[in-house]
């Protein structure tokens, strides 16, 4: 590439930089300059996410000295919570997501995209990562993948001179990961410069430029890489992250005694809004105490089809189902369902924005719904506390939810969830955004959990490497993306 190709952004040169009450240490300066890649990588809460604020929005905060002309330069970055930005919408998001009928004031991808839709732009982005197929389809009816790629193509149409994307690979299946990986090419060949907020070696790219570690709120020396040195490099960033420490979880024994034979059943199971649809004949059975996992390409319909479990999904009175060896529809109320399975899925920090400390997110874990909160009890207070201590949060229990890092959140949220002690566990990609360290952790857990007699597990990834080994090869469960008849 020419000089002009590689032209300085912007220099961060002063030796601290701050956002909303995080300092991080900067004793090497860093440049960043257009069409090149640059991974940043840490253990979650390592100050990542505090970085990509203060390079997009920070610049002029306390003594900051970022230099570059901030006037002309467009800067990004795209988190998962951005779904609200887009949509206007919160908690509803999750509420409403399958119920058809109140469902008139959430926009499609169209109506958000308007001016944008017919663009030769847009139209090269979605295909560029295989999602030609839902302009039509209101926003809380994509998949956790789909709404991601979305989300990317959004702001790509804007055409950022900087694009910072945090965890950008959660939520992709292989497939679109590789697709993301050739577009990010693409963008870097245009002059655009990228920066990847990541906390996982594994995931650190070929065509990555320079690495920035961070560890401890402190910003490392920018190192140059090359396809030639990047195996070397994932393993030399493999220092920044601390051993896993032994779990030592509370009483996990299930709340409420295991006394039925099927966790689940669904027979010939569709569900369909309007024109699309989303499962077709579908019949999978998981008898209690079994363990599974429930594998499938983004848009394939594993989140639609956890939700007929979870009775979040009025479509389940259509459909021949039966939980805990009781049909749906036969009188049960949702709330006996609920109260007998732990549940998370990937959008679920999004209902967590209230000013919750991070203990009173776990303790919630104790009732039966998201995002409405009761009075703690002191029994309840001790209970979310052993939880904390056993997955190291205990040192953030009074610190508000939504100011902690996304990993950070996402390992609360999986406490939250054990915490209930149920007899079915539903973990629905429990890993996004968990740094390498955390993942063993909570692999630890989900192994010790479900040797108790009678626990049933369906758990959901798009790595397969990171499938519990409770799981045979004989307990997976595959789904299919529907594909509409010429």
């Amino acid at each position: 590439m020419g000089c002009n190709e590689n032209k300085i952004l912007l220099s961060a040169e002063s030796d601290t930089l701050q956002y909303t009450g995080v300092r991080l240490s900067n004793p090497h300066h860093f440049d960043i300059r257009a069409g090149l890649t640059y991974v940043v990588i840490g253990e979650n809460g390592s100050g990542k996410t505090t970085l990509g604020k203060i390079i997009e929005k920070g610049w002029n905060i306390g003594l900051n000295r970022i230099v570059g002309d901030k006037s002309s330069l467009n800067i990004r970055s795209i988190e998962f919570t951005d779904i609200h930005s887009l949509t206007g919408c919160n908690d509803t998001y999750y509420q409403q997501r399958f119920e058809s009928t109140a469902n008139d004031g959430i926009p499609t991808v169209e109506e958000l995209i308007s001016d944008k839709i017919s663009e030769s732009l847009w139209l090269d982005l979605c295909r560029s990562l295989s999602i030609d197929d839902v302009r039509h389809k209101r926003i809380n009816y994509l998949s956790s993948g789909e709404l991601r790629k979305f989300l990317i193509i959004n702001i790509l149409t804007e055409q950022p001179d900087l694009l910072i994307i945090d965890n950008p690979y959660i939520g992709l299946d292989a497939a679109s990961r590789d697709l993301f990986n050739g577009l990010i090419s693409k963008l870097t060949k245009r002059g655009t410069a990228v920066m990847l907020l990541l906390c996982n070696t594994i995931d650190i790219p070929d065509y990555a430029d320079f690495i920035l570690p961070i560890k401890d709120l402190t910003i490392g020396k920018m190192q140059p890489v090359s396809q030639e040195t990047i195996s070397m490099a994932r393993k030399e960033q493999e220092k920044l992250f601390s051993n896993t420490p032994q779990i030592d979880l509370p009483d996990t024994t299930p709340s409420i005694p295991v006394d039925y034979h099927t966790a689940f059943s669904l027979e010939h199971c569709n569900v369909a809004y309007g024109s699309n649809i989303i499962l077709h004949d579908i019949s999978w059975q998981v008898a209690a105490g079994k363990k599974w996992a429930l594998l499938g390409e983004n848009g394939s319909g594993k989140s639609t089809l956890l939700s007929l479990v979870y009775a979040d999904n009025p479509q389940g009175y259509r459909n021949r189902i039966t939980i805990f060896d009781h049909r749906r529809g036969t009188g049960e109320s949702i709330w006996e369902i609920k109260r007998r399975i732990g549940y998370i899925s990937p959008e679920m920090h999004l209902y967590f924005n209230n000013g919750e400390t991070l203990l009173a997110v776990v303790a919630s874990g104790l009732h039966d719904n998201v995002g409405c909160f009761r009075r703690i009890s002191d029994e309840q207070r001790a209970t979310a506390t052993e939880w904390l201590k056993a997955f190291c949060l205990d040192g953030l229990a009074n610190r508000y939810f939504r100011t902690l890092s996304s990993g950070e959140q996402r390992l609360a949220l999986i406490a939250r969830t054990l915490a209930r002690r149920a007899s079915l566990l539903i973990l629905d990609e429990p890993l996004h955004g968990l740094d390498m360290v955390r993942k063993q952790l909570v692999a630890q857990a989900i192994e010790h959990i479900t040797k108790a007699n009678g626990i049933s597990l369906v758990y959901v990834t798009h790595y397969e490497h990171e499938i519990p080994r409770v799981i045979n090869n004989n307990h997976i469960f595959r789904l299919t993306k529907h594909k509409k008849q010429s």
